[in-house]
């Protein structure tokens, strides 16, 4: 007994040995990714590159057009999401009653996560543009955005709706509240960090997405309006950084494009976490 009892103990300490060595691993990984990111990319970065716009005529290169459509698409995008996915995953596990269906949706759901995104751009690209007739531009790209990230907002905001504890409906039930005042007042107010975890997994998505764009908003380089924009070839900052690293060999932008980036997916998740902290109180 006492050599089992120490060979378990062995076991286990060699297993918090290997498991505290992978996840050492990771995170520096992570940070010398990030740090070699920022190493290269930040002295590049000046007024001109983030004021200016590109010109091949006056041989400059500006990023402008390509920050405000990523904010365009962003918009676009959260704003029709964010009320599709957060009343489905409240309809399926607040309302229905047909078990059967809402397993088939969660498979469906499960199963577009696991889809590249270069099929949702062709099959973007192929419904929007070839079958309805839009241009290329935000409009198709944030639409096609929508369809990617929509699985992530429903699962994470389903998840956070069944850790609600069923006392508090049926208190809330209890003192005469109706179903949609109980999950308006009690179920979604406890559940807003699910959902705020699902935007901003969301954001991040389509902040980082270049394959699914490059079919549906497409190249173009051009400072527009956000209505021109909705039908005209916008490029977002991935997109810009694929076309400056691998067609015209602009390394520095490219690494400065890759900081920006970063910077801007930072300060969305703050701002994400301070309005879900907000919203909880």
């Amino acid at each position: 007994m006492e050599k089992l009892s120490l060979r378990r103990r062995l076991y286990d300490k060699g297993l918090r040995v290997v498991l505290w060595l992978c996840a050492g691993i990771t995170c520096a990984l992570l940070v010398f990714l990030i740090g070699y990111i920022f190493y290269r990319g930040l002295g590049n970065i000046s007024w001109e590159l983030v004021s200016g716009q590109t010109s091949y005529l006056e041989d400059t290169i500006g990023i402008l057009p390509n920050i405000l459509n990523t904010l365009y698409i962003i918009l676009l995008s959260m704003v029709i999401v964010l009320p599709l996915g957060v009343g489905a995953a409240i309809y399926l596990t607040e309302y229905a009653t047909n078990r059967k269906l809402v397993n088939i949706i969660e498979f469906a759901a499960e199963t577009l996560t696991g889809i590249p995104s270069i099929l949702f751009g062709l099959v973007g690209m192929l419904f929007f543009i070839q079958i309805i007739g839009w241009k290329q531009g935000i409009l198709a790209g944030g639409l096609t955005l929508v369809v990617m990230i929509l699985p992530t907002i429903l699962r994470t905001t389903q998840e956070s709706l069944k850790t609600i504890p069923q006392s508090y409906r049926e208190g809330a039930l209890g003192l005469g509240a109706g179903k949609w005042r109980m999950v308006r007042t009690v179920v979604l107010p406890n559940a807003i960090d699910g959902i705020v975890t699902g935007c901003i997994l969301a954001v991040g998505r389509i902040v980082g997405e270049s394959a699914a764009l490059l079919f549906t908003a497409g190249f173009g380089l051009v400072l527009n309006g956000f209505f021109q924009s909705l039908e005209s070839s916008s490029a977002t900052l991935t997109v810009a950084l694929y076309v400056y690293a691998s067609e015209r060999g602009e390394t520095d932008v490219a690494f400065a494009i890759a900081a920006i980036l970063m910077i801007l997916t930072l300060l969305i998740n703050l701002g994400a976490n301070l309005a879900g902290k907000k919203l909880k109180r």
